[in-house]
């Protein structure tokens, strides 16, 4: 599938459907339902620097077009997941790419340099917008400043392309890109899921044990295709789209808007096998419409 290869900051892929981070497991779960070398890319569930229990149930619930989330980031820690996680996944030809997160800069500085040393790791993706824990990456993703600053320190504790994955609960996202950019982000990923609410009427309370959580799903696609569309036109790096996709023409949405890739994520809740149908329907796109390779498409959105 020539037409489908891409590099993106250096990291060969065979095509450009990545799993997003929290809804694919570490990789290897996922396994038994698909074949991961038929993807463009892993990106891992967030991990941080010590083991994180995560927020008290419910932690998911379903609404219109999507659901809602509150994990916490729960996770083993970067020890766990070095001895235990990413070693299962040298048996495949497909990218890992380890989306990290933290409380402090000084965190994600800790986590990237030991990163950096893992022959098996490809990029890292620094979720500095997590919407559904008390402190992890709030900070960071709604100040521009501290956007440059948190991005500048990572990028200088690592050679791995580093992609940043951005909050769409900002007032200007394109402001917040473009000081991602500056301080040596390689490639922009968005949209992170949106702060979001719902309530049982027959109990009166809250659906999840955190109050709120993260919206994603098919009801946020338009609003992740808008926020693509505004910061291809402030940043010259690549843009990763996510939000919504669930299908073929989905992924060609975020492409004409402007991402050089996509990240598919509740679509695995719904069909394990979402992300290789969606490479086969992104093909079968380009075959039908003549187009030789899919990045004639990206940026190609006419008024």
């Amino acid at each position: 599938m020539d037409k489908l290869a891409i590099e993106l900051c250096g990291i060969k892929l065979k095509n450009p459907v990545m799993v997003a981070s929290g809804t694919f497991g570490h990789g290897e779960e996922a396994a038994k339902f698909v074949d991961l070398d038929k993807l463009g890319a892993i990106i891992t569930k967030t991990i941080t620097l010590e083991p994180r229990q995560g927020n008290k149930p419910p932690r998911i619930c379903e609404t219109a077009s999507g659901m809602l989330n509150s994990i916490g980031l729960q996770n083993k820690g970067v020890k766990d997941f070095l001895e235990n996680r990413l070693p299962t996944l040298a048996k495949y030809k497909t990218p890992v790419i380890v989306n990290i997160a933290g409380e402090s800069a000084k965190e994600f500085e800790e986590l990237t340099k030991i990163l950096n040393k893992e022959p098996l790791v490809k990029g890292i993706e620094v979720n500095i917008s997590c919407p559904n824990v008390s402190k992890g990456g709030m900070l960071f993703c709604f100040d521009p400043r501290a956007t440059r600053e948190l991005v500048a320190t990572v990028r200088k504790a690592t050679s791995l392309p580093v992609i940043v994955k951005l909050s769409p609960n900002v007032t200007d996202i394109a402001l917040i890109a473009k000081e991602a950019e500056n301080a040596g982000a390689d490639v922009i990923s968005l949209i992170n899921t949106l702060w979001g609410m719902a309530i049982d009427t027959n109990t009166h309370k809250p659906k999840l044990g955190n109050i709120t959580g993260g919206l994603s799903g098919p009801a946020i696609k338009p609003i992740a295709i808008r926020m693509v569309w505004q910061v291809a036109q402030a940043v010259k790096i690549p843009i990763i789209g996510v939000g919504g996709i669930m299908t073929g023409a989905d992924a060609i949405e975020f492409f004409l808007a402007g991402a050089s890739a996509v990240q598919v994520g509740t679509a695995n809740f719904v069909d394990t096998q979402a992300p290789v149908r969606i490479v086969e329907e992104i093909k079968e796109y380009l075959d039908s419409h003549n187009i030789s390779h899919y990045k004639e498409l990206v940026g190609k959105v006419t008024a």
